[in-house]
C-alpha cells in the first residue's frame, strides 16, 4: 500500500472538489489521496465540511451507527449537539477539526500558511493543491449586478484578486500539481482593459515572479483535461486558448450542463516524464434517471393551513377557467394535459419530506443508470434514507404556473423548446411583474425536462424554485436540496448543514464530486508513474 498523496483544499465550500479526490482508491482499496487541510470561511459550508471530514475518518463499511442516527433525525439538528459529543469518537472529531478549518484567505493568511506548513511537514513526497476562488466577480450574473452599483470599479473589487491568495500559496509551498476551478465567465471578465484570464495564466506559470516574492521561482506548465483537444501534444503546447480549459460536465456523466474552467498546473520538472491524459467521455444522463427513485413529495402552502387536503384544493382551484385560458392562448394540447394532470392530483397522498429523518427510503435505481454512478450515490452500509429532501412552500398562483410548465414540457418533450417562455403563458398565469411582457423575464419559470440533462444548478436556487421546476406535474413543486445534490452528484449520505437556504447555496456553488473524482483519477495516474 503506497502512502496517499496529500491534498490541501482552499475555498473548499461544502467540499465537492475534495470529495472527488478523497473518494479515489488505490488497487488495494486504500485511499489514493488524503485531505490534510481544507479551508472555508462560510459558517455552514464549514459545518458541512467538518461533518464530511468526520465521516471520512472511518472506512466505507465502518461508519458508526451514530452518524446514520443523526441523518435519521435522532441526534438533534446540528452534529455538535450530540454526534460530536460521543466520547468514543473523540479521536475522529479531533482529526476532523484539524482537517476542516473556518478561516478566510486574505485575512487569516499567517494562520493558514502555518497550518499548511504543519500539514505538509518536512516530507518531500508529491502533494496537490485544489480549489477555486469565489466566482461572484467573474460570473456573468455577478458582473451584471456590478453594473448597477454606483461607482463600481473592477480594479477595486478584492474578489477579482482572490486568486492571488491561491497564487501566494503555490509560490510559497510549491505543490507538485494544482487544480484551479472557476466559472466560465472568468474567460471574458476584464479588469480595466486587461483580460483576467490572460493575467491569471501568466501568473500561474511563474507564481513567485508574479508576486515578486524574491523566492526561487518554480515554473508550471498549464494543462486542460478537456477531451476536445486530445489530439494536441499537451505538454509544453503553446496553442491552448482560454476556451480550451472549459470542462463540460455533462460529457462526463454529470446530469447537468455545467461548464467550468479547470486549469491543471504541473511543475515543469515533472512534465517530461509521462502523459496527463484528458478526461474520458461518458454517456449523457438525464435528470429523471438520477432523481426519480427519490421519495415523491408535494410542495407546501406558504399561506393558510398547510396540509395535504388544502394543497390538493389549492392545485385544483380554477382548473376549468385555467384550462379554458390555456386553450384560448392556442395551446390546446397543453390545456388537455393540464386538465388531465389536475385530475391526478391527490391520487397518492404525498408528504413534504424532511431535512433529517424523512422516514421514506430511496428505491433502486433504474437499469439504465450505470453501475459506476449507482455505486457513487449509494451508501456502502446499505442505508437508504433521504436527507435534505424537504420541499419549499409556494403561493397558490405559483403552483398553477408549475403545473402549467410541467404539462407544457410533457406535450413538447420531443421539441427543442421544452420549457415555456414568457410569451407562452396565458394571461391568467402572468405573474405580478410590470415588465413581464418585455422579454426580461423570458425564462422566469423553467421546468427541468425529464429526458434531458438538467440546466446548471447555481446558488440562485436558494432564491426561489422558479428555474428548477420538477418535471412531474403531480408533485407540483421545485427541486429539493437532495435532488439538486443528486444533479451535482453528491453521494446520498452527504449531509448539508444549515437552513434550507444555506443548503441550496452550498450545493449550487460546489464542484460536482463525480467530475472531481475523474480529475483525481488523471492526476493520480500521472503522479504515481
Amino acid at each position: 500500500m503506497a502512502n496517499p498523496i496529500r491534498i490541501i483544499d482552499l475555498f473548499a465550500g461544502p467540499g465537492g472538489l475534495g470529495e472527488g479526490f478523497a473518494s479515489l482508491k488505490q488497487d488495494d482499496d486504500s485511499p489514493a489521496f488524503k485531505i490534510q487541510l481544507s479551508i472555508e470561511n462560510e459558517e455552514f459550508a464549514h459545518k458541512t465540511l467538518m461533518l464530511r471530514a468526520f465521516f471520512r475518518q472511518f472506512s466505507d463499511t465502518d461508519v458508526p451507527d451514530a452518524y446514520y442516527e443523526y441523518l435519521d433525525g435522532y441526534r438533534g439538528t446540528f452534529p455538535e449537539e450530540s454526534l460530536y459529543r460521543e466520547t468514543k469518537y473523540r479521536k475522529e472529531v479531533a482529526a476532523a477539526e484539524n482537517e476542516a478549518k473556518r478561516l478566510t484567505l486574505g485575512e487569516d493568511n499567517t494562520k493558514i500558511h502555518n497550518l499548511i506548513a504543519e500539514a505538509l511537514g518536512s516530507q518531500h513526497s508529491p502533494w496537490v493543491l485544489i480549489g477555486g476562488p469565489p466566482c461572484q466577480a467573474y460570473s456573468i450574473a455577478g458582473r451584471s449586478r456590478n453594473k448597477g452599483v454606483k461607482n463600481y470599479r473592477a480594479e477595486k473589487d478584492h474578489r477579482n484578486y482572490l486568486y492571488r491568495e491561491y497564487l501566494e500559496i503555490i509560490a510559497r509551498f510549491r505543490p507538485s500539481v494544482f487544480v484551479m476551478e472557476n466559472v466560465k465567465g472568468m474567460l471574458s471578465a476584464k479588469v480595466g482593459e486587461t483580460q483576467i484570464i490572460d493575467q491569471i495564466k501568466s501568473d500561474l506559470e511563474c507564481p513567485a515572479l508574479a508576486l515578486n516574492t524574491g523566492e526561487p521561482n518554480i515554473d508550471y506548465d498549464l494543462f486542460t483535461l478537456s477531451p476536445s483537444i486530445n489530439d494536441l501534444e499537451l505538454f509544453g503546447n503553446q496553442c491552448l486558448q482560454p476556451k480550451d480549459f472549459i470542462i463540460e460536465a455533462e460529457r462526463h456523466g454529470v446530469p447537468q450542463t455545467r461548464h467550468r474552467v479547470i486549469i491543471v498546473g504541473v511543475q515543469k520538472r515533472l512534465t517530461a516524464r509521462c502523459e496527463l491524459k484528458p478526461l474520458a467521455e461518458k454517456k449523457q444522463i438525464s435528470i429523471r434517471k438520477v432523481i426519480s427513485n427519490l421519495p415523491k413529495l408535494r410542495s407546501g402552502l406558504s399561506r393558510g393551513i398547510d396540509c395535504f387536503e388544502n394543497w390538493v384544493d389549492a392545485v385544483r382551484n380554477h382548473e376549468k377557467s385555467l384550462t379554458r385560458n390555456i386553450k384560448k392562448h392556442g395551446l390546446t394540447e397543453v390545456a388537455l394535459k393540464y386538465s388531465e394532470n389536475v385530475s391526478k392530483i391527490g391520487e397518492q397522498k404525498l408528504h413534504r419530506g424532511a431535512n433529517l429523518g424523512s422516514g421514506a427510503g430511496i428505491k433502486e435505481f433504474g437499469k439504465s443508470v450505470s453501475a459506476d454512478l449507482v455505486n457513487w450515490y449509494t451508501d456502502k452500509s446499505g442505508w437508504k434514507g433521504a436527507c435534505n429532501h424537504e420541499t419549499r412552500a409556494h403561493i397558490e398562483s405559483d403552483l398553477h404556473r408549475y403545473l402549467f410548465c410541467a404539462s407544457y414540457a410533457q406535450v413538447n418533450r420531443d421539441k427543442i423548446q421544452v420549457s415555456p417562455k414568457a410569451k407562452s403563458f396565458p394571461d391568467m398565469l402572468w405573474p405580478d411583474h410590470q415588465n413581464w411582457k418585455t422579454g426580461h423575464f423570458n425564462d422566469r419559470f423553467r421546468v427541468q425536462a425529464r429526458n434531458l440533462v438538467a440546466t446548471t444548478v447555481t446558488s440562485h436556487i436558494s432564491k426561489d424554485g422558479h428555474y428548477f421546476i420538477h418535471y412531474d406535474p403531480t408533485q407540483c413543486r421545485s427541486l429539493t436540496v437532495r435532488e439538486a445534490a443528486r444533479i451535482q452528484t453528491f453521494p446520498d449520505n452527504y449531509f448539508f448543514v444549515g437552513s434550507r437556504t444555506k443548503q441550496y447555496i452550498q450545493v449550487g456553488n460546489a464542484v460536482p464530486p463525480y467530475l472531481a473524482y475523474q480529475v483525481a483519477e488523471r492526476i493520480y495516474d500521472f503522479l504515481k508513474e
